[in-house]
């Protein structure tokens, strides 16, 4: 009995310990933000200055812009293509099928700093060049895999006999796949929409190969930004996004209920 509650004392700790690890660092990231001094010096004295600092400095904006409607744009093209990609290879068996679908795993697998230097290759060799449209390019083909891997793995839980029984009520192959299939894998579409969305915006390696200047994403404008001092600017904007991602997260969780019914 005694041993129990130790061991259940210290897989609460360890829990706790982990907790902290994780997000003590975002804490007071967000906290310095409303510090006076830019240099972390204490004791902490509350401002907003760097929230209207924020909003005056061109570059970053432009960058969050840039890294907003790229995310975006990805995670629609992810989407699409993904689950439908899922869906053939759920339904239809061809030739090379299982070689297609181990081809997904290395895109995920291999060094961005390896993908980002074939594509800059690439894109040189067939004319693109680098720029904002180079990135979407690279974003859309590492984010592809992560969506048709959620949605396939969706699908296995998806009984066959429920389209079927769809069909022998009349039902068309588009009324099937849009009453029946797509409200069950639903939670498996949006799962890897979300992890496009992350894995465009967060991605600083091919974004960084693929850039120009003035043309650049959140990421590697942080990245400059920090090269030639760092600002609490930084923590400001990076506090918005934090907050912003939280509250989108809840959202999702809450309306369309990964967790299931209780």
């Amino acid at each position: 009995m005694a041993t129990t509650r130790i061991l259940e004392g210290l897989g609460r700790l360890y829990i706790w310990l982990l907790l902290a690890f994780l997000y003590l660092p975002i804490i007071i990231m967000a906290l310095m933000s409303f510090n006076v001094s830019p240099f972390y010096q204490l004791p902490f004295e509350w401002t907003t200055e760097w929230y209207a600092a924020l909003w005056q400095n061109d570059q970053l904006i432009a960058a969050t812009w840039n890294s907003i409607e790229i995310a975006v744009i990805t995670t629609l093209i992810c989407t699409v293509l993904g689950s439908a990609a899922s869906l053939a290879l759920y339904r239809y068996d061809f030739r090379g099928k299982k070689f297609l679908q181990a081809l997904l795993f290395p895109p995920i697998a291999i060094p961005w700093l390896i993908t980002g230097t074939a594509m800059l290759i690439f894109f040189f060799g067939v004319g693109i060049g680098r720029g904002l449209f180079a990135i979407l390019l690279g974003h859309v083909a590492l984010a592809l895999p992560y969506v048709i891997v959620v949605v396939s793995a969706r699908l296995q839980t998806f009984a066959p006999e429920l389209e079927e029984a769809a069909r022998s009520l009349g039902a068309n192959q588009w009324q099937v796949t849009s009453r029946v299939t797509l409200p069950w894998i639903m939670p498996g579409v949006i799962a890897g929409g979300l992890f496009a969305f992350a894995v465009s915006f967060d991605q600083f390696v091919v974004s960084y190969f693929l850039s120009t200047p003035g043309q650049t994403t959140l990421p590697v404008e942080i990245y400059a930004a920090i090269r030639k001092g760092f600002t609490p600017e930084i923590n400001a904007v990076s506090t918005i996004i934090i907050v912003v991602s939280m509250a989108l997260m809840l959202l999702t969780a809450r309306f369309f209920k990964f967790g299931g019914e209780k």
